[in-house]
């Protein structure tokens, strides 16, 4: 597990029974890059933990659709983007088509995803996204046709701008957007080919340029860029916060399933948590025993700001 700050056994105790309407904080579980690490372990710790959402960021299960039909049984609202590998090295497109039919309502790509009752409007990036600029596989481009750079942008920043100005506004993305550094532990830095670079989507930054005209934007969350670095070198940063106060974090713990020292399997979520004007007040990594433990919590961010690198 990380070695991050420990919080012991607190996940219990800080169980609350509010409805979401009611509560002064949402708390959003994050579910990084999947790899076919979901079963009904988490679907019974979300019940234990109840949050008042789960967003879930691609890489589900190399076109697995059973996956995404747990997603779909999860009593929870829930919104999910599609990523590279969910397209399964099939160039046609059929593969994604399915993963996308099998999300059905759950999948948000380019488009709005009200989270009702959760007063919370959730928009996704580019689906089907390795990183790296811009680049249409030929999985993407065949399931979903071929789009500029700019297109693109302008599909995200409609579909965020259609979103009631009264809620939050998060942006779930498999890759996250260039701008964010360019070193290899940065958030969306290449680490698997030198020189280190900025691998992050062209097209997710300027559509959160275009949405920052409009309205704010708290928070962007996304995967894809694993948290242990290639070769040994590590960890990669997780989160930063910007001058215009969006928060960025990069959910994808690989692996999400595992087993402490002591023997007990664990389940890692990103823990997100917003007050009522929308502000982030709380980022975390988490790792939970099945049973609810808290078994250990990485604080990034809280309401003093940020605390990890």
């Amino acid at each position: 597990m990380s070695g991050g700050k420990h919080a012991g056994s607190g996940g219990r105790s800080a169980l609350r029974v509010e409805t979401p309407a009611r509560r002064t904080v949402l708390r959003l579980a994050i579910a990084g890059d999947l790899h076919g690490q979901w079963d009904q372990g988490d679907a019974s710790l979300l019940t234990i933990l109840a949050p008042d959402a789960l967003l879930v960021v691609g890489d589900l299960a190399d076109g697995d659709v059973r996956l995404p039909r747990l997603l779909r049984e999860l009593e929870l609202p829930v919104a999910c983007v599609l990523g590279n590998h969910d397209a399964a090295k099939d160039a046609s497109g059929r593969t994604l088509a399915r993963m996308e039919q099998a999300l059905g309502g759950l999948h948000c790509g380019w488009s709005l995803k009200p989270l009702d009752p959760v007063p919370l409007s959730v928009v996704g990036g580019r689906p089907g996204s390795a990183g790296g600029g811009f680049y249409l596989s030929p999985a993407v481009k065949a399931h979903w046709g071929e789009l500029s750079l700019f297109e693109s942008a302008q599909r995200i920043s409609a579909a965020a701008l259609q979103a009631p100005a009264d809620r939050p506004l998060v942006l779930l993305a498999h890759s996250g957007p260039t701008g964010l550094g360019s070193e290899a532990a940065d958030l969306c830095g290449r680490d698997w080919k030198r020189p280190a670079c900025d691998w992050g989507d062209q097209d997710l930054q300027e559509a959160i340029r275009l949405i920052r005209k409009q309205r704010p934007l708290p928070l962007v969350i996304f995967g894809h860029m694993h948290h242990r670095l290639r070769h040994g070198a590590g960890q990669r940063r997780t989160v930063q916060r910007d001058r215009q106060g969006t928060v960025y974090l990069n959910a994808a713990c690989v692996p999400r399933h595992g087993i402490d020292a002591s023997g007990r399997p664990w389940r890692h979520f990103s823990w997100v948590e917003l007050d009522h004007n929308g502000d982030v007040q709380l980022a975390a990594h988490r790792w939970y025993g099945l049973d609810g433990e808290l078994l250990e919590q990485q604080v990034l961010l809280d309401s003093g700001g940020l605390v990890a690198p």
